[in-house]
């Protein structure tokens, strides 16, 4: 008996082009249901310190109130919402202005103009990220320094920039 007759069948019962398309989905299943390394993440709670500077508001004292009651506020990764995350801490920031001395140094020294409508803090956010080779992944954006996000609550919505982040283990 010949392996492969004229009409390109083997054995005279099964034709290759056959065999190859059974051959070619067998492949695609296997590569579909196969696990892949982007689906082995690990989740860890994380720090994140964001800055926000210049932020006009007409009474601060009632802005840092709201947000230590609130405990939580949505936050905007590049444009994509993540969704709640706490907030650990709000630390207000001296302004200060360089000033230029006579010898030719500088000095920081406070600034002059009234602060009623301008305040200039740090927030630390903690919330649980995704841990990949790239650094954390809060939703499916990455987080990293240097990023801007935007906070939004109940009464405000800002802008504010990461400066530092902290994987807790």
């Amino acid at each position: 008996m010949k392996i492969l007759d004229a009409q390109g069948r083997l054995f005279g019962k099964v034709s290759i082009l056959d065999l190859l398309a059974g051959l070619m989905i067998l492949l695609i299943l296997v590569g579909v249901f196969r696990p892949s390394v982007a689906q082995v993440i690990s989740t860890k709670p994380i720090e994140v310190d964001v800055v926000v500077r210049g932020l006009s508001v007409l009474k601060p004292e009632e802005l840092r109130r709201q947000f230590e009651e609130e405990k939580k506020t949505n936050i905007i990764i590049r444009n994509q919402p993540y969704g709640q995350i706490d907030i650990k801490s709000v630390q207000p920031l001296p302004r200060n202005v360089v000033v230029p001395q006579p010898d030719g140094s500088v000095k920081a020294l406070p600034d002059p103009r009234p602060e009623a409508f301008s305040v200039d803090m740090i927030m630390t956010l903690s919330g649980n990220a995704q841990i990949t080779n790239n650094g954390p992944v809060l939703g499916n954006t990455k987080i990293k320094v240097g990023i801007p996000v935007e906070l939004e609550g109940l009464e405000y919505d800002f802008n504010a920039t990461v400066i530092d982040i902290r994987i807790k283990e």
